[in-house]
């Protein structure tokens, strides 16, 4: 915590809290009345009125009206999160729907990872975003060829970190099963073990079989990477009140590099809540995020976010994405 912010004498700290717990409660101006009736402060409301005027001028609570309660300020809110906020716990219930998630999962990964998105939407009643692991930086554990027609082959590649590729070849003309099987030896041999995307060599024992290889390689290659899985996309209609907020938040969910580049940098920022201008988009939004990385076997692979207004629930959801996290490690660096 900045020394800008360390002034806040003990009843001030308490009037701020109860005025950004109320106010994320019930998206409500909260005045001094309602304070009083919070807590047991042991002054009147007069006093606590003028302890919300000195936060007002000191910049953690704003009066959108005259005749309005306050209500907390990006400033307020960092305050709030840095220094006054009950330590995140998840509720019972909540933490064993994510155990229960991890504990039924089966098969590839981007099913797990749209589940867990689904449900960390519904969770934290935000926007809920997973980015799957990079699959430039892990390796071919295996490689199939399926034939789904005799001109259309499925391409199958299992990668280090759980992800599955999967590419489709129409080829100009129909394909035999011994064809098919040598150019699938002919793949093993010249990718496994290998980085995902790394230029090989194909030694195939015939040309039709060479061709499917090296257009095999080629689809491959041609990943567009940054996969991204978006849970609780209406939640946002339902939370933001303005439709302008609304279209401003839905345009950001579909631009997934934006998305994605906005989590990195505040990621690398070393933050885990970004609220409002922290968030570093372009025009500011009445936004913050909660987001946390997860690792691959010590590396970090990808991370798991929240995105809603700045009077979300932040105990709850900062909970909620570092218990998410927390468990997508260890499943994907166990394997």
């Amino acid at each position: 915590m900045s020394e800008h912010f360390s002034y806040l004498s003990p009843r001030r700290e308490a009037v701020l809290r109860a005025v950004v717990e109320e106010y994320i409660a019930n998206s409500s101006p909260v005045g001094s009345l309602r304070v009083r009736d919070l807590e047991d402060f042991g002054v009147s409301s007069a006093t606590l009125r003028k302890e919300m005027h000195s936060l007002e001028c000191l910049g953690f609570l704003s009066q959108p009206h005259v005749s309005a309660g306050r209500v907390p300020t990006e400033a307020g809110y960092r305050y709030f999160v840095d220094s006054l906020m009950v330590p995140p716990q998840m509720g019972e219930d909540a933490f064993h729907q994510i155990h229960d998630l991890f504990g039924n999962a089966r098969g590839e990964i981007a099913s797990l990872l749209e589940s867990l998105s689904a449900l960390l939407a519904e969770l934290t009643c935000c926007a809920a975003v997973v980015v799957a692991p990079d699959a430039e930086s892990a390796t071919y554990c295996s490689i199939h060829l399926v034939e789904l027609s005799p001109q259309v082959v499925l391409v199958v590649a299992v990668l280090s970190k759980g992800s599955i590729e999967r590419r489709v070849l129409k080829l100009n003309e129909p394909i035999d099963i011994e064809t098919l099987r040598s150019a699938n030896e002919a793949l093993s041999a010249a990718l496994v073990s290998a980085p995902f995307g790394a230029e090989v060599e194909i030694h195939a024992p015939t040309r039709e079989s060479q061709y499917i290889s090296e257009r095999a390689v080629e689809a491959l290659q041609n990943s567009e990477g940054g996969l991204l899985f978006v849970g609780g996309q209406a939640t946002m209609a339902e939370t933001y009140g303005e439709v302008k907020k609304i279209a401003r938040m839905l345009d950001l969910l579909e631009h997934h590099y934006t998305l994605i580049a906005v989590l990195e940098s505040i990621v690398d920022r070393g933050m885990q809540v970004a609220i409002g201008e922290e968030t570093g988009l372009e025009p500011p939004v009445d936004c913050s995020v909660v987001v946390s990385p997860y690792q691959v076997d010590g590396r970090i692979a990808g991370s798991v976010a929240v995105l809603g207004p700045t009077n979300m629930n932040y105990s709850t959801n900062v909970a909620a994405v570092s218990t998410m996290s927390s468990q997508l490690s260890q499943a994907l660096s166990s394997g």
